[in-house]
């Protein structure tokens, strides 16, 4: 929608709008919610007087007049919000009422808030960013300043060190634990929107990986766990750069022509969480992003992450050189690695969890528990990629999924098991797909 500039002029005595071009357009709404922050989007469509509002998906009618902003939105449960606002220096402030439908006999609760609109997509040519951090992250964390700020469409080239904290010369720069390259604040990404990571090229930087030798007990049965009783145990790795291959250095008598393709990945990738949220540790992975150990994040990938907070604040790092599906050792092989991302929005749209894509397949998350309710998750995300993309209707889902399903463990070691669904995009092919906007 075409936002219509508005021109505030306070008088000093009042302190009231004297003239103003209109509420037109999208706002973010920036709850008090006991002194942490929530955030809503917000839109407003002014005819004269009249207001019509969409307030996160809750529908409703208001007015506007005498510098005094007054609507009410209703969700489809018998919920509704009601808002009382007044327009100071370009800001709507004021209060909002909370009626819960889902639970009638909930008192009514009262919040203040702060409405921004939402800032312009900067405009110019895209710039390469090359960082050199001196910092590294343990939280996914709203709180954290930036490191840089950079624009859509921009590209990111840096480093990350291992997931026990050490870098490119093996000198420890962090605590251990997935420490994150980060965060970015991206220009104009606000919640709601969709933030947009192509992963250009993920180099190795070092010629050495740690990893383990066991399997983690989500991967075990009994008998299993007892013939393992004695792994557990630390093993480097050599990487040959060159010749692209990794072996273990000390091998023992069957293992010593062993030697796997690298495939550089990144096993963390996510926007800070919800600041009213406590921040999940590096380790932990979500409807954020976060620790997925995904081994399809590689090179020539785009993960789609819902945005948080404004400035989405992008964390990366944990780098494989290489990982079988699940994790099933607790690590991969761990080391440091180049890394070179260009980032960018989607506006107004917000997958519930990860969404990946790459040359061959579209690929939904699911982080949950367990792998059954993993599962479900990645296959309500990818039913609702199909239907807003495609319009497929829940049948037509079905009939797509019976024939085109290709499910895999992306994660067992961590507290949440992962799922992905991958659609192979040429089983897609003879679909309609909804033109980007």
């Amino acid at each position: 929608m075409k936002r219509v500039a508005m021109l505030c002029l306070l008088t000093a005595a009042t302190g009231v709008l004297a003239q103003d071009k209109g509420l037109t357009g999208k706002w973010t709404a920036t709850v008090d919610f006991f002194g942490a922050p929530l955030y809503w989007q917000m839109e407003l469509k002014q005819e004269g007087e009249k207001l019509t509002v969409d307030f996160s998906g809750d529908k409703g009618d208001g007015t506007y007049t005498g510098g005094k902003l007054y609507f009410l939105a209703k969700d489809t449960v018998g919920g509704s919000e009601e808002l009382t606002a007044t327009v100071v220096d370009g800001k709507i402030v004021g209060n909002v009422i909370w009626k819960s439908g889902g639970d009638p006999d909930h008192k009514p609760y009262v919040r203040k808030f702060t409405a921004e609109r939402n800032p312009e997509r900067p405009t110019g040519q895209p710039k390469t960013h090359e960082f050199e951090p001196t910092v590294f992250r343990k939280q996914f964390s709203a709180l954290y300043d930036p490191v840089l700020r950079i624009n859509p469409g921009d590209t990111i080239h840096t480093w990350t060190v291992d997931a026990g904290g050490s870098d490119a010369r093996g000198l420890e720069r962090s605590l251990g634990g997935n420490p994150q390259t980060g965060p970015f604040y991206v220009v104009s990404a606000m919640p709601g929107d969709t933030l947009v990571v192509h992963i250009n090229k993920l180099k190795l930087n070092r010629d050495y990986a740690i990893s383990g030798d066991g399997i983690v007990p989500r991967g075990m049965d009994g008998e299993l766990a007892t013939k393992m009783k004695d792994a557990g145990k630390g093993v480097r790795w050599h990487l040959d750069l060159e010749r692209g291959l990794a072996s273990p250095e000390n091998p023992g008598e069957h293992m010593k022509n062993y030697t796997v393709p690298v495939r550089p990945m990144l096993g963390c990738i996510a926007v800070a969480t919800r600041p009213s949220n406590a921040a999940p540790g590096t380790g932990d992975d979500g409807y954020y992003g976060g620790n997925m150990d995904f081994n399809e994040i590689t090179e020539g990938a785009t993960v789609y992450l819902p945005i948080q907070v404004p400035g989405a604040l992008l964390y990366f790092g944990d780098a494989h050189a290489v990982q079988g599906d699940g994790e099933t050792t607790g690590d991969a092989l761990e080391t440091s690695m180049d890394v070179t991302l260009t980032v960018d929005i989607i506006p107004g749209k917000h997958p519930p969890e990860p969404r990946i894509e790459n040359a061959t397949h579209i690929m939904a998350m699911g982080e949950n528990g367990s792998v059954d309710e993993a599962l479900k998750e990645a296959t309500a995300n990818m039913a609702g990629w199909l239907m807003d993309e495609y319009k497929l209707t829940p049948s037509e889902v079905g009939m797509v999924f019976g024939t085109a399903a290709e499910y895999r463990i992306s994660e067992i070691a961590d507290r949440n098991a992962g799922v992905v669904l991958k659609i192979s995009k040429e089983r897609l092919k003879g679909l309609t797909k909804e033109p980007a906007k």
